[in-house]
């Protein structure tokens, strides 16, 4: 997704692969939260798709999602989106359109985004990349050209983002440029 936690480049990014029906993306979240309220505009956590195969309605959605991008509020919706995921489930596109209302944004737009595929480039383009560095399930951050798996469990993994956003943060602020 092209939309940021921060406004400008920041020093370190996190890539966050998610799969927008995933529960444990959900529990996510507040990793998410907790990095950007530690490091601010230091650190941009950027939401990379990866919906799975066993989840029905997580390719909508992260389409659906970039239409939220598209009209001002990309991880509003992903957050909102994310509460829901028992009820995507159950109920499916529906869920998308109703998460876009709740936010204010044009429904109907996110409707004919669905019909006419217009987001489905970026969407097939992230689930490539993520294949190609081996995302195998949800949520996978990617810090530094790391790839921290959070399928299994997500035990440590804020802790091991940390780590190595402070190795990252420090060694920016101890590169001097050298005199010729």
């Amino acid at each position: 997704m092209s939309d940021s936690t921060t406004p400008a480049a920041s020093p370190v990014t996190v890539e966050a692969w998610f799969d927008l029906q995933c529960p444990d993306c959900f529990r996510a979240l507040d990793d998410v939260r907790a990095l950007r309220e530690k490091y601010g505009d230091r650190i941009d956590v950027q939401l990379r798709h990866f919906p799975l195969e066993k989840h029905k309605h997580a390719y909508a959605a992260a389409q659906a999602a970039e239409e939220a991008t598209d009209q001002g509020k990309g991880w509003p919706y992903v957050e909102a989106l994310l509460a829901r995921t028992e009820e995507l489930g159950e109920r499916g596109e529906p869920v998308l359109l109703d998460v876009a209302r709740e936010l204010g944004l044009d429904a109907e737009e996110f409707d004919t985004a669905l019909i006419d595929g217009r987001h489905l480039l970026t969407v097939d383009a992230d689930q490539a990349e993520g294949k190609a560095i081996k995302v195998t399930g949800t949520p996978t951050y990617v810090v530094d050209g790391e790839r921290l798996d959070g399928g299994q469990s997500q035990d440590g993994l804020r802790a091991r983002i940390e780590e190595i956003a402070d190795r990252l943060l420090t060694g920016q602020g101890l590169s001097k440029p050298t005199e010729g």
